[in-house]
């Protein structure tokens, strides 16, 4: 199995950030958006990626021409008939992804790998939302997408060997390291950072210390780059709050459960980064405060 021509289904930050990197890889990429405004907001992402790159001097300008000119954008899911690897990239729900499984199975080639960027959710449901279950597996990329290293690929119980072989060649054409896991709600790192998180959560919560003294712990304790509540601002207190839902529904396990003062939190848009407010201020992003919680325990 051989791709040249990839397909990405949404163009925010995290469907972008992957058509960028396939584009330096040499692939020419097709993105499709439910509508113009947003097809062009999403080309326009990635050319400015583009465009940063040559800036900073690590592309030149043949490269970039080749780069932009690989670029195609579109609003119909029958643009990517002819591409042989689709990866969609919409947000974390189910229900839309699913429905964008089915528009893409409908159209896609016999030879198509298909693959979800979840970081949490069920590949298989989606697989077979498909019909094409021996050719979709799961292609986790991690955000920034330029500079993480990693790529998580998720395979089924249904996925085909050399699917798997020729996602892993795929990742590694991207610079990226690939490791390979099954099908289980989390995967690797979702399904041991998620616990991590929610208990630095409840030790804020519950009074035990500070949000500072809880990341600075972490920090010089363990050697982390990044404490674990500045971690989650980073992330999105929704995003994770989500992602502990899946994660209990499916383990039914307490560590996975989401805290009262996590679930308050998003009720009330304090989201993290993305909002300006989480556990820290980021109204100065170069100098986020840390908040008081003044709601009850965790």
């Amino acid at each position: 199995m051989e791709i040249e021509k990839v397909g990405i289904v949404g163009c925010g930050t995290m469907g972008a950030g992957i058509a960028q990197l396939a584009l330096e890889a040499g692939y020419r990429v097709t993105v499709r958006e439910t509508d113009e405004a947003l097809l062009a907001k999403g080309v326009g992402r990635v050319r400015k990626g583009i465009e940063r790159l040559c800036e900073k001097g690590a592309l030149g300008a043949a490269d970039r021409d080749r780069m932009v000119a690989g670029l195609t954008g579109t609003t119909a899911f029958a643009d990517l008939a002819d591409c042989d690897l689709i990866v969609e990239a919409v947000f974390e729900d189910m229900r839309a992804k699913t429905a964008v499984f089915r528009e893409v199975g409908a159209v896609c080639k016999n030879t198509a790998i298909l693959a979800s960027n979840t970081s949490s959710l069920s590949i298989t449901e989606m697989a077979v939302a498909t019909k094409r279950e021996g050719n979709f597996l799961g292609l986790h990329f991690f955000n920034p997408v330029g500079s993480m290293p990693l790529v998580e690929i998720v395979r089924t119980m249904a996925t085909r060997r050399e699917v798997v072989d020729t996602a892993t060649g795929f990742v590694r054409s991207l610079k990226k390291q690939a490791i390979l896991a099954k099908d289980a709600a989390g995967f690797i790192v979702n399904r041991l950072l998620t616990p991590y998180l929610l208990d630095a959560i409840r030790t804020a919560g519950e009074g035990v210390a500070s949000i500072e003294d809880i990341d600075m712990g972490m920090k010089l304790g363990c050697n982390h780059p990044m404490g674990p509540l500045m971690l989650a601002d980073f992330i999105g207190l929704d995003v994770l709050s989500s992602a502990a839902d899946i994660l209990f529904d499916e383990y039914k396990d307490k560590r996975y459960a989401a805290p009262p003062a996590l679930k308050r939190m998003v009720l009330l848009g304090f989201l993290g980064l993305k909002s300006g407010k989480g556990f820290y201020d980021w109204s100065d992003r170069g100098n986020p405060k840390p908040v008081e919680l003044t709601s009850g325990g965790a």
